[in-house]
């Protein structure tokens, strides 16, 4: 587990030495921030700085950290080189400019922030956009939670009808209610989880791949042979899902996620001083990275060290084992599904206690995600068209249309045999597509304030790389040949750094 703890190392000295270059460049000052200059009680309201950073991590992470970890080490240990580069290099850094830019623009959301740097087609785009990955992610995290609690207690149809009954309300009340009352608990348990499986991470000190067996993964590809079948299926998977792109899409939270952005302006309403950015949006981020170190690591033990036959019932292993040589067999990967390793391995691990933060993390944490993202949509919406929201009638004539449309595609999603596949895929892609938007503008603003651009222009450059690629090869989407993608990423950043260079030396001129 070498690669491990120089990786949690790494995350740490990441936010001490390179979160402070980056402030240095912000420069936060002492001026009234949004929530004292335009407290209504409702959206712009000062709380504590501890409770701002519990909402704020539980806002970005949700199962985003735990999920895409999971299945990103299915890359092999090329994830934790992603999470730690990602995190500190791009993710941190579009968090905390994206959050400390709404600040100064009196907690503006994310598409009048684009707009304001990329122009008014550019801000309608993101509005529309914005608001569609909005209603994916209410719709996706009405539907995971549902099936799992109806197979506790009660109907789908029953636990939908509540979750959405709970939307409604969390996204229309006041931040500091509900909010600002129940994330803090949530947020503590999911940390809880985090910090429980990495103690119990250290005990047991597996022998996992490091980075240096990139090059040579035979071992651990043959480390399941059922027959002449490979029963863990990395081998196949790998070949279906190159690493570049499709890594970066699947560890998104964890490394650099666009829906970040849209959850940033939320908090930027709620702090009392600029200097306590970097704690909670920067701060914010690398916990989530240190989270999702910890899921990879433990993915990790699941899939290539046998982790799995620590966890799984007797019976439940030889069900697996008969299955793998059939023809419709599944392997490894796809038996065990990634809400289903979590709760394996929380009950397997922790007991009933565990069982219980289990729940919390599966559950509990995508209605939460679910919740602000609608509230955010609802706050979107209105600061395009100008409605105030600190009456209950305004904040209802936006909300209703809003969980209407969610409502539809949720039904949609259900209809359909792969609707949740096929939604998850598209939010994945949106996902990320956001945070280059957001990068772009970001390096704007910081190419117009004449500050060193070169720390959002990288990351923007590898991102918009990322989704144009990932569109390429995506086998359901063009689907082209795995060979296209290199020279497809490098064309995508010569196209998009000769754009950024010709305009500034437009700006330069004028």
């Amino acid at each position: 587990m070498i690669t491990f703890i120089i990786s949690i190392v790494a995350l740490v000295l990441g936010y001490v030495i390179y979160g402070a270059v980056i402030e240095r460049i912000v420069a936060p000052n002492d001026s009234p921030t949004p929530a004292v200059r335009l407290a209504d009680g409702v959206d712009y309201v000062a709380m504590p700085t501890w409770k701002v950073f519990m909402i704020q991590f539980l806002n970005i992470a949700g199962t985003g950290p735990i999920f895409g970890a999971i299945m990103g080490i299915w890359f092999g240990p090329a994830a934790f080189l992603w999470i730690v580069l990602g995190c500190i290099f791009a993710g941190a850094v579009h968090d905390y400019l994206s959050g400390m830019l709404s600040m100064r623009h009196d907690g503006a959301n994310l598409p009048t922030l684009i707009g304001n740097y990329l122009g008014t087609t550019a801000r309608r785009v993101m509005l529309a956009f914005t608001v569609m990955l909005m209603l994916m992610v209410g719709a996706v995290f009405v539907y995971s939670p549902a099936i799992i609690m109806a197979g506790i207690s009660g109907s789908q149809e029953m636990w939908i009808v509540i979750i959405f009954i709970y939307y409604l309300v969390a996204a229309m009340l006041p931040i500091d209610k509900i909010i600002g009352k129940i994330y803090p608990v949530f947020a503590v348990s999911l940390l809880f989880m985090a910090v429980a499986l990495m103690a119990l991470l250290l005990v047991k000190m597996p022998h996992l791949p490091e980075l240096w067996d990139m090059g040579n993964m035979q071992p651990w590809h043959q480390s399941l042979m059922v027959g002449d079948k490979d029963g863990l299926g990395i081998v196949a998977f790998m070949q279906k899902n190159p690493l570049f792109p499709c890594l970066f899409i699947t560890i998104a939270c964890g490394a650099i996620s666009g829906f970040h952005a849209t959850q940033s302006p939320l908090m930027a309403r709620c702090l009392k001083s600029e200097r306590l950015g970097r704690k909670i949006f920067y701060g914010s981020m690398i916990t989530e990275g240190l989270v999702a170190l910890i899921w990879a690591s433990m993915s990790s033990y699941f899939f290539y060290a046998g982790g799995w036959r620590d966890v799984v019932p007797e019976q439940e292993v030889n069900n697996f084992l008969a299955q793998v040589s059939t023809p419709d067999g599944k392997t490894l990967i796809q038996y065990f599904s990634a809400p289903t390793v979590v709760k394996l391995v929380c009950t397997g691990w922790l007991g009933a206690f565990g069982g219980i933060l289990a729940m919390l993390g599966v559950v509990a944490a995508p209605i939460t995600s679910g919740d602000t993202a609608l509230r955010s949509a609802r706050l979107i919406i209105a600061e395009a068209i100008h409605l105030p929201q600190k009456s209950i009638r305004n904040r209802l004539m936006i909300c209703l249309p809003v969980f209407a449309a969610t409502f539809a595609l949720l039904m949609w999603q259900i209809s359909s045999p792969d609707g949740f596949n096929v939604l998850w895929q598209y939010f994945g892609w949106s996902n990320q597509t956001l945070s280059v938007f957001t990068l772009w503008a970001l390096t704007v603003y910081l190419a117009r304030e004449r500050k060193p651009y070169v720390v959002t222009l990288i990351p923007a450059v590898l991102m918009t790389a990322v989704c144009v690629t990932f569109l390429l090869v995506s086998p359901d989407a063009m689907g082209l040949t795995h060979w296209v993608a290199a020279p497809a990423a490098a064309a995508v950043a010569v196209i998009s750094l000769t754009w950024f260079y010709a305009w500034h030396r437009k700006f330069a001129k004028n």
